[in-house]
């Protein structure tokens, strides 16, 4: 069994909501199955407990383990949130150890205004993942959606802008496309 980790820091809900449907897509492929985990608040890293969401803390081991690995954070300032970037600088041993090398990685993300930096965080989280030698995807154009969507969708990774009405059906059709991508990915590189 392929396990593709799911990875993500969530505030107000958004960022899991996006989670659960690339998860969703991940599980569509036969062989894989989705890991979902979570990063505690920086204030709250020495706590051993799990978010109210009921994901657990990540670990290393979760990285070390994975076929396949989704990043998410909602939008801070056009970056990463804090706490999903803390346990990013955490990762320098699976770095040198290139226990992430070859292994395919995409990245999403949620935003409370159209214009609030989705593009930038998206592209803030794959970096890291490039040094750390991962093949970092996106949604093709061939997806439909991303010619009609009118509000969360990229072709740097699946994204929701927060209107206060949950993920519209594009974002979710989006975000469980990408997560169908990043598994039948995980399994061509690893039969």
């Amino acid at each position: 069994m392929h396990q593709i980790l799911v990875l993500y820091y969530s505030r107000h809900g958004s960022t899991r909501q996006l989670a659960r449907q690339i998860a969703r897509g991940i599980a569509q492929i036969p062989g894989c199955e989705a890991v979902l985990r979570t990063v505690p608040d920086i204030d709250d890293h020495a706590q051993l407990m799990s978010q109210p969401s009921g994901d657990p803390f990540v670990t290393q081991s979760d990285l070390e383990n994975c076929a396949g690995l989704a990043l998410g954070s909602p939008v801070r300032f056009g970056n990463m949130a804090a706490p999903l970037k803390h346990f990013i600088d955490s990762t320098s041993a699976q770095w040198l150890s290139g226990t992430l090398i070859g292994k395919p990685a995409c990245v999403f993300t949620a935003s409370s205004s159209m214009h609030g930096g989705q593009e930038t965080t998206l592209q803030s989280m794959m970096l890291p993942l490039l040094h750390h030698g991962m093949l970092v995807l996106g949604l093709p154009y061939s997806e439909p959606l991303l010619h009609t969507t009118q509000s969360g969708g990229t072709p740097y990774g699946a994204s929701h802008l927060n209107q206060n009405d949950g993920l519209t059906q594009e974002e979710s059709t989006l975000a469980q496309a990408l997560g169908k991508r990043l598994a039948q990915t995980a399994r061509l590189l690893d039969p």
